[in-house]
């Protein structure tokens, strides 16, 4: 590692357009996708906003730690899958749980009730098919002015990519799960 020296000569730029609601994009192989979308929740429920969490593969009755923590403060997360899709029973009945999923993320966005609406794990319905990608950028550009929106999931479309305001590809470099420690509750859930 090369030692620097500190940044101390910093010009801030101050932006003069107008604020207004953003679309956020965490997608990648790495891990940390969803665990920064919920920091945004936090911080947007911490400043009083509110805020609406969908997980697109989570079941309803999912207990991780995240949804424990947002209970206890307030902030609805409502699953809306049946799980990871090798997991899945009935793949058609995956499909139309992602669609009934979307209707009611579309219905929070365009209600303009909140603040913030997480999209979690989006991108997997979008890629396998199950939710018409168009129909999904029209709802998201249609959205009122003060709703920030924000997607994770792996393999994001070039099309919502190519719409977003912000975009972090999250980049797997060493996993612990590789390495034969399998996951851990509080870290992994």
């Amino acid at each position: 590692m090369q030692v620097e020296q500190p940044p101390v000569d910093r010009v801030r730029q101050i932006q003069e357009g107008p604020r207004r609601g953003l679309l956020l994009i965490n997608t990648g192989n790495g891990k940390g996708k969803s665990t920064s979308a919920f920091g945004l929740a936090l911080r947007a429920h911490g400043r009083g906003k509110a805020v609406k969490i969908f997980q697109f593969v989570k079941v309803p009755t999912a207990r991780f730690g995240e949804h424990r923590t947002f209970e206890a403060l307030g902030v609805p997360v409502e699953g809306l899958g049946d799980g990871f899709t090798w997991k899945s029973k009935d793949i058609d009945q995956s499909a139309e749980l992602a669609r009934q999923g979307w209707a009611k993320a579309r219905e929070a966005i365009l209600s303009g009730a909140y603040f913030l609406v997480v999209l979690d794990e989006l991108t997997y319905p979008l890629i396998y098919g199950w939710l018409p990608l168009q129909e999904v950028i029209e709802d998201l550009k249609a959205r009122p002015s003060h709703v920030h929106v924000m997607v994770t999931g792996r393999r994001c479309p070039q099309e919502l990519i190519d719409i977003a305001d912000t975009v972090t590809e999250m980049q797997l470099i060493k996993h612990a799960y590789k390495a034969g420690i399998p996951a851990q509750r509080g870290i992994e859930d």
